[in-house]
């Protein structure tokens, strides 16, 4: 039990009969990158403010570093990094100023590799915090948190407002987190950027946790596309156990299948394709498979 650095039992948060929270049941391992996914109002921020306790659940708990997040809170967050969605910053002192108190509020930093931070994120420090764009005033929450070395960083949407060049910084700041061993629970809405970065995901839908695992133990939740070319008129596979959506145009023929791909396999090279190709599905085609196109245009 070392090694667990998070984990909720039954964690629910009611506000009369609406369960914006409903019995959450999750742990997290040191040194795991968790990502945290779910269209808004599933219960994702909802989770990080009983995680920080800043409200207080119904019902059931949570344990961060084998501390009561409620009652041993201030113990709790000396060991860890909180980067919200939104920057609500003093705005009229500098970068510099904002950057020092955050780490005078922390309690710790690691000021060599904040310079770096600074450098890398091409954040100019002495402006005023007022003069900052959205991004810019991330990127100061977001070298605050890393340059803490805070045992677990808890992210909510914290790319939001940056650009492409600066996200792929952030990216590397987690992998380097991660190589330190320092555990980072991740709640975004960009996919690929989960995608890219985290050993599991966890998914909500409506306040309860409907999958968890890595991406490769979550592929049963969506068909691997498969696609091929004939020099003749490709075979017939409609009938075959597992397989939709088959689409013929002329030699080409493209299908999605789910569950043992091998009686589609057989079916195909008899026919001796031209090309072929299959493909696992993506991140984001697994979290449509739950939700589907409706609730994804909700979110």
């Amino acid at each position: 039990m070392e090694n667990v650095i998070l984990q909720t039992r039954g964690l629910t948060k009611r506000y009369g009969s609406f369960a914006a929270l409903d019995s959450l049941d999750l742990t997290v391992q040191k040194g795991e990158v968790l990502g945290y996914l779910g269209p808004n109002g599933a219960g994702k921020t909802t989770t990080i403010r009983l995680l920080l306790g800043l409200i207080k659940p119904t019902s059931g708990g949570a344990e961060i570093f084998g501390l009561d997040a409620q009652k041993q809170k201030i113990a709790v967050h000396k060991r860890l990094a909180y980067v919200p969605g939104e920057a609500t910053l003093w705005p009229q002192l500098t970068g510099a100023e904002t950057l020092h108190l955050l780490a005078e509020i922390h309690g710790q930093v690691d000021a060599e590799y904040r310079n770096e931070l600074i450098k890398r994120f091409q954040f100019e420090p002495d402006k005023k915090v007022r003069a900052y764009s959205k991004g810019n005033r991330q990127k100061i929450n977001l070298i605050a948190a890393f340059a803490s070395r805070a045992d677990l960083l808890v992210l909510d949407e914290p790319t939001s407002g940056l650009d492409p060049l600066m996200e792929q910084v952030f990216r590397e700041c987690v992998l380097e987190a991660k190589k330190n061993g320092q555990t980072v629970f991740l709640s975004s809405h960009i996919l690929d950027e989960v995608e890219a970065l985290c050993d599991r995901v966890a998914i909500l839908r409506t306040g309860k946790l409907v999958e968890i695992g890595t991406l490769e133990q979550m592929r049963h939740l969506s068909a691997v596309t498969v696609s091929a070319t004939f020099v003749h008129e490709p075979p017939s596979i409609k009938h075959l156990k597992g397989v939709s959506n088959v689409h013929i145009t002329g030699q080409h023929i493209t299908c999605q299948v789910v569950g043992p791909i091998d009686e589609l396999l057989a079916v195909l090279s008899a026919a001796k394709p031209k090309t072929f190709l299959s493909r696992e599905p993506s991140l984001e085609e697994l979290f449509l498979s739950l939700y589907g196109a409706e609730d994804e245009h909700k979110s």
